[in-house]
């Protein structure tokens, strides 16, 4: 198996199967992380099936940091290359249908409550203390 720092074009492709899953989770689809899995072996340099659950976890990382939603089977990994970054930043700006998902599902017209600003995290409902990975979190965001 193959031990180099992964390829821009593995990023990517692992990227892209990501959200393909991401995207079912995210609309109560079922699917297959395994099948998933098996699908993209094949394309990259030799990788072993746990590198690509790593990979998955670290995907999930960036995305939490980002803010986006990410899978809940794969916890954040936060230890990832820069290019697993530019590689989730590159999907989003060719994807940018899935940043703006959300507005469609907003009345038009009617009463809506303003948005809140914040300064700083958003207070939890269970009043718990920030993540762990806080400032690894914030190191993403800058």
């Amino acid at each position: 198996m193959s031990s180099q720092a992964w390829a821009d074009a593995e990023n990517d492709l692992i990227v892209a199967n990501y959200f393909a899953m991401l995207a079912d989770d995210v609309a109560g689809r079922p699917y297959n992380k395994a099948a998933h899995r098996r699908q993209l072996l094949p394309r990259l340099n030799n990788r072993s099936e746990g590198s690509v659950e790593f990979k998955h976890q670290n995907i999930s990382a960036v995305l939490k940091g980002l803010g986006e939603v990410w899978i809940t089977g794969y916890k954040p990994a936060f230890n990832f290359q820069t290019s697993l970054f530019d590689a989730v930043a590159g999907w989003l700006a060719m994807n940018p249908e899935w940043t703006h998902r959300t507005l469609s599902s907003r009345p038009i017209d009617g009463m809506a409550e303003a948005a809140q600003l914040w300064v700083g995290p958003a207070p939890t409902q269970t009043n718990q203390l920030p993540p762990d990975e806080l400032e690894q979190m914030l190191h993403i965001a800058n």
